[in-house]
């Protein structure tokens, strides 16, 4: 790859790591199924008028929105919102790598190969020594569940766009963005209450509008298209590594912004998990008969 690019590749990776901090920023602010309405929204609003409906079935389109947009987000934010630290968050939800494996096995019938199995378990392995080491006060069992459950969502939804094997992977953004809104608002108006609604529209701070526009302009509008461009350009092979820099700069922002100091157990468990996500990422290869064919992985936006 040219420096430019991965100048570029490392820029989305520290955007997609501070993201973290920006949803737990932004959380103080807005209850969680509220935000995830909100972020969608205006990722939909108004690029679906600029960009053309991909030449899909439609229940790909929903399935992408369902899975990937409105199930992600919702665990995670959820999931942060019950306690869940944002940098271990960043680490945790890298488990899609190990959930996209596995669902392509049962539901595509392909093979993995040694390292991928390996590296699967392995990164679970890190993740049950994080949830021995950390559950509890300081990490409350629900939230850690919430999160793997997040990770797991973002597979299904990875298998749904390769499935799918959409032209335009903005175009798919975009036009699935519009599936999250009006369920996610619902679910915020059944749980969180309309008069909490009400009063987080109008009291939000400065802090918490910031935190949305960096979720919705550098995470996803930055973030997606300069992934999607970059996996264009160059195999998965060698774009897909600069994803494990997201859960380091996830935890190092954390640290600095919100005071998360990682304990030893963290570390341990965290070294751990990047091991064996390294194992799976570095197993990410396209035959060269089928190149132009494949279609590019989900980008991993957080």
């Amino acid at each position: 790859m040219p420096r430019r690019h991965v100048l570029l590749a490392t820029a989305v990776a520290i955007g997609w790591g501070a993201n973290f901090v920006a949803i737990d920023v932004g959380l103080r602010s807005l209850p969680p199924f509220l935000f995830v309405a909100v972020r969608f929204a205006l990722v939909a609003f108004p690029a679906v008028f600029f960009l053309p409906r991909p030449p899909i079935a439609l229940r790909y389109v929903l399935g992408v929105g369902l899975l990937l947009s409105a199930g992600q987000f919702a665990l995670l934010f959820t999931s942060i919102h019950l306690g869940m630290p944002a940098g271990l968050a960043s680490l945790v939800l890298q488990l899609q790598a190990v959930f996209t494996v596995g669902l392509a096995v049962a539901l595509l019938g392909e093979r993995p190969g040694r390292r991928q199995l390996v590296g699967a378990a392995v990164a679970l392995g890190g993740i049950a020594i994080i949830g021995i080491g950390r559950t509890g006060p300081h990490l409350p069992l629900g939230a850690l569940l919430l999160c793997v459950a997040a990770a797991a969502s973002w597979g299904a939804g990875n298998v749904v766009v390769r499935v799918a094997r959409a032209p335009n992977s903005m175009a798919l953004m975009a036009w699935s963005s519009l599936v999250p809104p009006l369920p996610l608002l619902a679910m915020s108006l059944a749980f969180e209450g309309p008069r909490r609604i009400v009063d987080a529209l109008g009291s939000v701070s400065l802090e918490g509008v910031a935190a949305v526009l960096y979720v919705v302009v550098i995470a996803t509008g930055f973030g997606y298209s300069s992934w999607s461009w970059l996996l264009r350009l160059h195999p998965a092979s060698k774009v897909a590594p600069f994803s494990l820099l997201v859960p380091v700069i996830g935890i190092g922002s954390a640290w600095a912004a919100l005071g998360e100091q990682p304990g030893v157990v963290e570390i341990v468990g965290a070294t751990v998990v990047l091991c064996g996500l390294g194992l799976v990422t570095a197993s990410l290869r396209v035959p060269a008969r089928r190149t132009r064919a494949a279609p590019a992985p989900a980008p991993a936006e957080p």
